[in-house]
């Protein structure tokens, strides 16, 4: 693991508390995802919303769902992280 992939992964869970091995294993199991599929990506929203024991409003989680199955998604940790703090 690089430097920027260490650094990535100590933010992700100083800030949410999920472990690089929880992060790798979600990420193999959408290896094959089809991000355009709304179940799909609706799925793996709520798994990430409960690994991080964050709550989720409805209208957060259909934000972004939509971001993600219109492909808008942000380039960087900091912007995805205060999507989903709003």
């Amino acid at each position: 693991m690089n430097n920027f992939q260490k650094g990535m992964f100590d933010k992700i869970q100083k800030n949410t508390n999920i472990r690089p091995e929880e992060v790798y294993k979600v990420a193999d199991s959408v290896k094959n995802a089809n991000f355009s599929d709304e179940k799909t990506v609706r799925n793996l929203v709520q798994q990430l919303a409960q690994m991080a024991n964050k709550p989720l409003s409805k209208e957060k989680e259909d934000k972004i769902v939509q971001s993600i199955i219109k492909n808008k998604m942000p380039g960087d940790v900091n912007t995805l992280n205060n999507m989903f703090k709003k």
